[in-house]
């Protein structure tokens, strides 16, 4: 084993931990947050690190080997690009609901956010 080794694993070993603990934070506010939309954010933003981290070590971990691992690299991408999404859909159902909290401040224009905006009626 080289000195390179023994550095990459102790970075990826680093990086591992990192990722564990955001992980954790993201589920422990996902329990202990009292709104619906506090418990959306923790989840949607610490746990996609978290699980990112964990990608991020198993494909530099082949790459140490000599080896591109391309699962790891289209799952973390997968994972970046479909968390916000998700997150902004669940967050507009909760405001048409009338389940999250309505103290928004103000749009720059003044014009009601696009999500509270109500649809025109029929006269």
């Amino acid at each position: 084993m080289t000195a390179f080794d023994t550095l990459l694993d102790l970075a990826l070993s680093a990086l591992l931990v990192g990722g564990g603990i955001f992980a954790l934070i993201g589920s422990y506010g996902l329990i202990r947050l009292p709104r619906p939309m506090q418990r959306l954010h923790a989840p949607t933003k610490a746990t996609t690190i978290g699980v990112g981290a964990a990608l991020a070590v198993s494909a530099f971990d082949l790459l140490g080997q000599g080896q591109v691992s391309w699962q790891e690299l289209l799952v973390a991408l997968f994972l970046l690009l479909t968390a916000p999404v998700s997150a902004l859909f669940l967050a507009k159902t909760l405001i048409l609901r009338g389940e999250a909290d309505l103290d928004l401040s103000p749009s720059p224009s003044g014009a009601p956010w696009a999500t509270l905006a109500q649809p025109p009626q029929d006269p």
